[in-house]
């Protein structure tokens, strides 16, 4: 089964690109890229399913809305 997770994506120290998963708390990963930084997600992302199968518990459901909001500066 194949599930789709919302990654976030913030800048972080030094330039490095800060990657949070909100539907699994505690999952987060960096990267010096963009690129890098969603590679790392997909890679935690597994490894927290991972984990949570081993530990016979539920897997969340990627339940999280994004809608962008345009406010005038």
């Amino acid at each position: 089964m194949k599930s789709q997770y919302a990654v976030v994506l913030e800048e972080g120290e030094n330039g490095w690109i800060i990657a949070s998963v909100p539907s699994l708390p505690g999952c987060h990963t960096q990267g010096r890229t963009r690129e890098e930084a969603l590679k790392n997600a997909h890679e935690a992302i597994k490894g927290y399913l991972a984990v949570l199968r081993e530990d016979g518990e539920s897997v969340p459901k990627p339940d999280i809305d994004i809608v962008m909001v345009r406010v005038a500066a």
